[in-house]
């Protein structure tokens, strides 16, 4: 036996409160917004047949035109409470026909991880017995707290953590409508609520434990766990330059007086540019001798500090951050390992991240090569990338 079709509002018209004044419905999770990933499963599930997004008032037409939210998707404005923000996506589902047996799920935008075997029960059951949630058990003990105090520990039998989506028949929630008006002084803090006012009963199914709401910062890295996507970026780099006239050589943003200088249109720092290539594969980003040519349009002698500072703005701009460097200096002369911690707090400065993230390391490249011979220095970088929220 098929599942019944179900129509679905998705609500995303919050403000975001607990988010630092980002708006988390856009924020992306390996570069696809939050709210796509829920779009995008709701509207490739067969029961579906239409699904309404419900956003900020002031930003509908923004969100028509983003070229993530679904063809399909039909995009309202909100009200200023939740209830009101369901009640505008019922009636857009009223105006496209949706017929009152049918069951609607109201779903929380900042819940990514949609569902399906749960999904399918919630339509089931709402629409064999009128309305229906997935509840998850309580397994922690819970305490009543007065102030800093332990009132008394509170008897979890019976008690459940409600999720979405959550499906009632359209004909039941008109019911609901009827007795307490989405725009009354009364609160809602979802359909359960209402209905349970309505004295309307509601059914229960078992939820999901990673149908996680994205509520604080650090949700986001459990909702990119649960939607298993491969989160960390590593990177590779590497360059290498022969002695040239004049001095002093830098390494590492690092000068070592002395020394003879690389050769190179800027000023040869092969350590800064291993670590600026690395980053900018890891990130996806342009090469670095695309993006700084070594002719008119990058300055002769330009302090390479000034291009791995913009590479670092590139890949935060990409919504990645460094979070280790690790880099190899294969040099036959000068010695280098009296000044390699100097080095080590020079990158960890420019890359922005703490310096015991940075290992830095000299080989003399068992006397081979360019290197070996004395006649330049070459430098091997791995970078490993996590996603920056914001």
């Amino acid at each position: 036996m098929s599942t019944p079709k179900a129509d679905v509002v998705v609500v995303a018209a919050g403000a975001s409160s607990r988010m630092s004044g980002h708006d988390k419905m856009t924020i992306p999770i390996v570069g696809r917004p939050l709210l796509a990933w829920s779009l995008a499963t709701f509207v490739d599930m067969p029961p579906i047949d239409r699904v309404v997004v419900v956003v900020p008032p002031d930003r509908v037409d923004e969100f028509r035109a983003a070229d993530w939210i679904p063809d399909a998707a039909i995009v309202v404005g909100g009200g200023k409470r939740r209830q009101e923000s369901v009640a505008a996506g019922v009636a857009a589902l009223e105006a496209a026909g949706t017929p009152d047996e049918r069951v609607v799920l109201v779903h929380d935008g900042a819940r990514p991880v949609v569902p399906r075997q749960t999904t399918i029960r919630v339509i089931e059951a709402a629409t064999a017995g009128g309305a229906a949630i997935p509840v998850l058990p309580v397994v922690d003990t819970l305490k009543a707290i007065d102030g800093d105090l332990v009132a008394r520990t509170v008897d979890r039998t019976g008690l459940g953590f409600a999720q979405t989506p959550q499906g009632v028949q359209l004909g039941v929630l008109r019911r609901a409508y009827g007795r307490f008006p989405p725009d009354g002084p009364q609160t809602f803090t979802d359909e359960a609520a209402l209905l349970e006012a309505c004295t309307i009963p509601v059914r229960v199914v078992p939820g999901q434990a990673d149908n996680i709401k994205v509520t604080v910062a650090t949700d986001l890295d459990r909702a990119a766990a649960a939607l298993h996507v491969d989160r960390t970026r590593v990177g590779y780099g590497e360059d290498s330059h022969p002695f040239g006239p004049g001095a002093p050589l830098v390494l590492g943003g690092v000068q070592f007086p002395g020394a003879p200088r690389l050769s190179g249109h800027s000023d040869g720092d092969v350590v800064l540019h291993a670590v600026a290539v690395a980053l900018l594969g890891a990130a996806g980003l342009p090469d670095l001798g695309e993006l700084f040519p070594a002719d008119g349009r990058t300055p002769v002698g330009i302090d390479s500090a000034e291009l791995l500072s913009d590479v670092v703005d590139r890949v935060h701009g990409a919504q990645f951050r460094p979070v280790r460097i690790d880099v190899t200096i294969v040099a036959g002369r000068p010695r280098l390992g009296d000044r390699l911690d100097e080095v080590q707090a020079r990158v960890a400065e420019l890359v922005r991240i703490n310096r015991d993230e940075v290992a830095i390391k000299a080989s003399s490249g068992n006397l081979a090569g360019l290197e070996g011979a004395g006649r330049g220095i070459s430098a091997r970088a791995v970078t490993t990338l996590e996603p920056a929220w914001w």
